[in-house]
């Protein structure tokens, strides 16, 4: 697949995401800055300007009307897409790590970082539109719902809504997942169970098309796909490097993961390389069936068009690789005894 790099940024990305038709890439950065890009061409829309921090996070809703970012400055501002104007802006104690927009697109989920002594939250926002045309019209600015941290979890690192927004699952610092329920008309938010998944932070979490499960990964180089329903684990995705992405496709039978050693961690090691490979696998057979290169530094966010037509990743180099799939990619077959003597070579030899 030859890339299409987007050169927008000047610092390490650290989310990219599509919108519900695929036709728009959006991506936040250490530079305080987003960018909207076309996921035809790579042509770039326009640019975000008003954080001044580092922005962590990056949502559209599903109207294409509006997204949304979360940043180091304390802030979460939703912008109209269509001007590129910052329209509202949340104000928060503490850096804002993750956001984004329920599925109906009226309210907006915001985890806000344990730092300065502050225990950490979920935060729920509400946004009341305009019935026909999907256009807001008012911000309410005290959020609907805080959830702090539970006793006996970390906090929160990464969350998101389930099918329908009946549930948000939470990724925590410690490994663990969680599961909330939600119910806005009756005034519920609360704290249903959770499970010890990663030896080490929850770095990302994607649901499937259909929101009914959901994959995450962590630095403990592993990777889970978890049903929403009852979390229990279906399938384990085991890499050679520490992990900081993880992406479900649509169309085929695969998922992606990134991640990579740091420069760092790769000079103390004696590691000759970092590992900063796109890895593909096999949803269901869990084996490792492929590799894209191309990033100088370790990917720090994958994600995948919902047409199933494409992929985008974003590095600690400050680029965006965008990769339309080729023919080649839809026509794989994958052939479960060739890839059972394949890992058997392979034990063998090492």
């Amino acid at each position: 697949m030859r890339p299409i790099v987007l050169r927008g940024h000047e610092r390490p990305l650290t989310q990219v995401k599509y919108n519900n038709d695929g036709d728009l890439i959006f991506t936040c950065s250490k530079d305080n800055s987003a960018s909207v890009w076309f996921s035809a061409n790579g042509e770039r829309l326009g640019t975000l300007d008003g954080h001044m921090g580092t922005i962590w996070s990056i949502d559209v809703d599903s109207f294409s009307k509006n997204c949304v970012t979360g940043s180091a400055d304390y802030s979460i501002k939703v912008w109209d897409i269509a001007t590129g104007k910052d329209i509202y802006t949340w104000k928060s104690l503490v850096p804002v790590k993750n956001v984004q927009f329920s599925p109906c697109g009226n309210y907006v989920l915001a985890v806000l970082d344990n730092v300065m002594k502050y225990a950490g939250s979920i935060n729920i926002y509400q946004i009341k539109r305009d019935e026909t045309t999907h256009e807001p019209v008012e911000f309410v600015e005290e959020p609907l719902f805080t959830l702090e941290t539970v006793e006996g979890l970390d906090a929160v690192s990464v969350a998101g809504w389930s099918i329908g927004g009946k549930n948000i699952f939470a990724g925590h610092k410690d490994g663990k997942v969680s599961k909330y329920e939600i119910d806005i008309p009756k005034n519920v938010f609360k704290f249903v169970d959770a499970i010890e998944l990663h030896e080490s932070n929850i770095s990302d979490m994607q649901f499937s098309p259909d929101k009914t499960y959901f994959i995450t990964a962590s630095r403990d180089s592993k990777a889970h796909l978890v049903d929403c329903a009852t979390l229990k684990v279906l399938k384990t995705y085991e890499s050679d490097c520490p992990l900081n992405c993880s992406t479900i496709t649509p169309l085929k039978e695969f998922v992606i993961l990134g991640g990579g050693q740091a420069a760092k961690d790769v000079t103390t090691t004696g590691a000759s390389e970092g590992k900063f490979e796109a890895r593909f696998y096999h949803k269901v057979f869990e084996d490792e069936i492929g590799r894209v290169k191309g990033h100088f530094g370790p990917l720090n966010c994958v994600a995948v068009a919902p047409t199933g037509t494409s992929y985008t990743s974003g590095g600690e180099d400050g680029l965006v690789r965008l990769h339309h799939f080729e023919k080649s990619y839809f026509d794989f077959k994958y052939d479960v005894e060739l890839a059972a003597e394949a890992k058997e070579h392979m034990e063998i030899a090492n």
